[in-house]
């Protein structure tokens, strides 16, 4: 809100002269305001790190392959060689997450990096089970996450999650972990 200031046309002579009497001595100062750019740069490290997530999630994931698994029902599924047993017990609750990945609100591009981001921190930190929270809204990540997991090599059971971990909203997986010498013995 502005406040109303006398025109220069009312202001009395003697105003005036008082006014300049007060700032005698008073200097013009330099205008130094800088700024800023909007965009926050992003280090060299971040940026290399994201194109690699990105590149990952497109070697691993496809959009035009689509497995024979049934995305419909309860979604289960194990790798060819792997014990078929793992699929019940991950409906049973047998294997707790240790990570859990939420994609509500994400379109099909975004959640393949962020599911290529969780399988490459669950190698690094040794997590053999996760949770993958796609939700159910309009269920085109319903249907195409169970797609895209079949496709990674490093998924080796997937089941849909039991009630605690979000039920027919979520999935739990099992990450094949490399096999570190002391545990070979």
């Amino acid at each position: 809100m502005k406040k109303d200031s006398p025109s220069p046309s009312s202001l009395s002579n003697d105003d005036i002269d008082l006014f300049r009497q007060t700032i005698t001595g008073a200097k013009v100062f330099k205008q130094d305001t800088h700024r800023f750019d909007t965009k926050p740069k992003v280090s060299q490290a971040k940026q290399f790190a994201q194109q690699k997530k990105q590149a990952q999630s497109e070697f691993y994931f496809s959009d035009e392959y689509i497995p024979d698994i049934d995305t419909h029902g309860t979604v289960h599924y194990v790798k060819e060689g792997h014990d078929t047993y793992l699929p019940k017990q991950l409906r049973r609750g047998d294997f707790a997450p240790d990570l859990t990945l939420d994609l509500h609100g994400l379109n099909k591009e975004i959640a393949k990096d962020e599911l290529a981001g969780l399988i490459h921190e669950c190698k690094k930190q040794h997590y053999y089970c996760a949770c993958v929270v796609h939700g159910i809204g309009g269920g085109i990540l319903k249907h195409k996450i169970p797609q895209y997991l079949v496709q990674h090599p490093d998924v080796i059971a997937m089941h849909q999650a039991p009630l605690e971990y979000g039920g027919k909203g979520a999935l739990l997986i099992l990450i094949n972990l490399p096999q570190s010498d002391e545990f070979r013995r």
